[in-house]
């Protein structure tokens, strides 16, 4: 099973370390395996922090999420909400 979504970064530090830390703790959670990409350029491993920050992603970037495996739903969908609460950041 596939879900895609396009998520945009709403927090003032964009995507750095701690919110692609997040991601990266979230994916291992689920037995799917997450991608991400921007602006149409080659999708990047969700589940690598490094990987993750080469996409270079400010404040109001929207990327792509793509999620392939039987657990792919609930991860995008806890994802999206991920991204909609700023990464748990107050700003």
């Amino acid at each position: 099973m596939e879900q895609i979504k396009k998520l945009k970064i709403v927090n003032d530090l964009g995507l750095h370390a701690r919110s692609a830390a997040r991601i990266v703790e979230l994916a291992k959670q689920y037995k799917s395996r997450l991608y991400l990409k921007k602006d149409g350029h080659e999708e990047v491993d969700g589940s690598s922090i490094l990987s993750i920050l080469t996409l270079a992603c400010p404040k109001g970037t929207e990327v792509e999420a793509r999620a392939v495996g039987e657990d792919s739903e609930e991860l995008i969908k806890r994802l999206s909400h991920l991204f909609k609460n700023r990464f748990d950041e107050s700003k």
